[in-house]
């Protein structure tokens, strides 16, 4: 393990940053903006197809349920990604709207989000079904009783801005390198890093932002806590004719039997669909991104009873990404406990996105200036808890499966 060097810094710390994702990338960026000497590496580049960060879109919303840090959160970063896209004269964030339908008045998720909402300031409106149904007609609404719409959320485009990140990086001095795929686990003396020319690299202090491959790298530290699973996403045509695009329909998310989300028409990529319930457990590096047969008809049943006109749509595309969430929804942004200059950042998993650059803000402020980070992001919160392998979708330790993961 690198230990952290007896020597003054007089000169810029050299930070080593590995992962060139939503986390990785905007840490980098930040680091270099606050003065330090930086150096990003990754294997397949910013936005890859392996990656959680690879991908099209991600949602950005407020809704988090009742006393959530991350509510607050959206709102800070939807000020840097306004920053960011006034800065580059690039446009990032789709304001679509996200509507979030609810079954029961009684929900202490749905109630305690409108409570969260209004304390950070995100626009929001209470509907009641008879009013959605009335904006949008294109949904059916049985065993739906009222919603949450946040006017002003929406969705980001992920790969792009990933890599928009990149090209601000290197444009102000930053050093990026492909990096050799790390095929061995990180805590057993390891004094450099190997780089995919053969070279190596050594640095002040490293920030670990791998995101699917954190645990693998880790396994002492964080293997018992984060588990890539795989997780299908479909695209479907929709009707000629018919307003079922992203200037017709908000992102949507419903909590029925299973937990569902979408983004109608994007990037003119068809209806995009998921469901978040946990896959599978999955190899990043090594998986066949291939859609379970199950998992499309299941798709397919829901889609036929939300929205009728999508009932037989074409399947257009598909897509497997992965989730690396930890059991109660919360990043990890801590020291190695075993070495005072490593950083691990990750269990983004997909709610981690939308998040990126206020990650990138605050692993900034935490690294130069050896600051401590949030008890409910410190890796010993974890400690009491049991390790993944009992863990299930709809329960861990209480969490609601909707606290954190689109």
């Amino acid at each position: 393990m690198i230990q952290r060097s007896h020597t003054k810094m007089a000169r810029k710390p050299h930070v080593v940053v590995i992962g060139a994702g939503a986390f990785g990338g905007w840490t980098a960026l930040y680091l270099l903006g606050r003065g330090a000497r930086v150096t990003l590496l990754d294997a397949w580049g910013p936005g890859n197809s392996r990656a959680s960060s690879g991908g099209e879109t991600r949602v950005i919303r407020g809704t988090y349920g009742p006393k959530s840090p991350y509510t607050e959160m959206t709102a800070r970063a939807f000020s840097l990604w306004d920053e960011h896209e006034r800065k580059w004269k690039r446009r990032f964030l789709f304001r679509t709207g996200v509507l979030w339908m609810a079954a029961s008045d009684e929900d202490s998720f749905e109630r305690g989000s409108v409570e969260m909402l209004r304390a950070a300031k995100i626009k929001h409106q209470e509907l009641l079904a008879r009013d959605i149904a009335k904006r949008w007609p294109q949904i059916n609404l049985d065993g739906v009783h009222w919603g949450i719409f946040e006017p002003e959320s929406g969705y980001l485009v992920a790969r792009t801005s990933c890599q928009a990140v990149m090209e601000a990086f290197r444009v102000q001095g930053g050093d990026y390198r492909p990096l050799a795929v790390l095929a061995d686990e990180l805590e057993t003396g390891w004094k450099s890093l190997h780089l995919a020319d053969g070279s190596t690299i050594t640095g002040d202090k490293y920030v670990f932002a791998c995101g699917p491959w954190l645990g693998k790298l880790f396994p002492k530290t964080v293997g018992g806590w984060v588990r890539p699973t795989k997780q299908d996403v479909f695209f479907f045509g929709t009707p000629a004719g018919i307003p079922m695009d992203d200037q017709s329909l908000p992102v949507w998310a419903e909590h029925r039997d299973r937990f569902r989300y979408g983004i109608p028409g994007n990037q003119g990529r068809g209806f995009k669909i998921a469901d978040d319930t946990r896959g599978p457990t999955f190899d990043p590096t090594t998986g066949q991104r291939v859609v379970n047969p199950d998992s499309l008809r299941a798709i397919r049943g829901y889609l036929a009873l939300r929205f009728p006109e999508m009932k037989n749509a074409p399947l257009l595309e598909t897509r497997v990404c992965q989730y690396e969430q930890t059991p109660d929804s919360h990043f990890i942004i801590d020291r190695h406990p075993g070495a005072e200059n490593i950083w691990l950042l990750g269990g983004g998993s997909g709610h981690g996105f939308k998040h990126g650059p206020l990650i990138g803000e605050m692993m900034s402020e935490l690294v130069l200036g050896d600051k401590d980070p949030q008890p409910y992001f410190k890796l010993s919160r974890l400690g009491k808890r049991r390790p993944l392998g009992n863990w299930t979708a709809a329960a861990v330790d209480g969490r609601d499966p909707r606290m954190g993961s689109w």
